[in-house]
C-alpha cells in the first residue's frame, strides 16, 4: 500500500494580460473540478488589474473571483504543470519544450456582450457552470 500522496492533475491558463480570458477559465476550471485540478493563470504582459467587466461577469455566473490578480508567465508555472492552455495569445505566449499545450482561439472579450460570447465558448470546453 502506497503512501506517497496523490497528486492532482494540474493546468496553466494564459492569455496575454491575464485579466479577462485565462482569469474566466480559470474560475470556471476550479468551480467545475470541485478542488480536483490545480488551476494555475497568468500572463505574458500582465495588466495592473483585472478586467472589471470580466469580474461583474463572473460574479452573475455564481463564480467569484475578485481576490485573484493578473501574474507573470514564468518558467516555474510552466513546468509545474500538467496541461498548458493558451488563449489567443500567438507569439506573446512562449512554448516550452516538453509540456503538453493547447490554444483555445477566443477573442479578448473587452465588453459584457463580448464576455457572453467568452463564457459560453469556454464551458463548450470545459463544460457548463454550476
Amino acid at each position: 500500500m502506497s503512501t506517497a500522496p496523490e497528486t492532482k492533475p494540474s493546468v496553466l491558463l494564459v492569455c496575454v494580460h491575464n485579466a479577462g480570458r485565462s482569469q474566466m477559465a480559470a474560475g470556471y476550471l476550479r468551480a467545475l473540478s470541485d478542488d480536483r485540478i490545480e488551476v494555475r493563470s497568468a500572463g505574458s504582459e500582465p495588466a495592473e488589474q483585472l478586467n472589471p467587466v470580466v469580474v461583474e461577469a463572473m460574479t452573475e455566473d455564481g463564480i467569484d473571483i475578485t481576490a485573484a490578480t493578473p501574474k507573470v508567465l514564468t518558467r516555474e508555472a510552466v513546468h509545474a504543470s500538467d496541461v498548458v492552455i493558451t488563449m489567443g495569445c500567438g507569439d506573446a505566449c512562449p512554448i516550452f519544450p516538453g509540456k503538453r499545450y493547447e490554444d483555445w482561439q477566443l477573442d479578448d472579450p473587452q465588453e459584457k456582450t463580448s464576455m457572453r460570447s467568452a463564457a459560453s465558448a469556454m464551458t463548450s470546453n470545459t463544460g457548463s457552470p454550476g
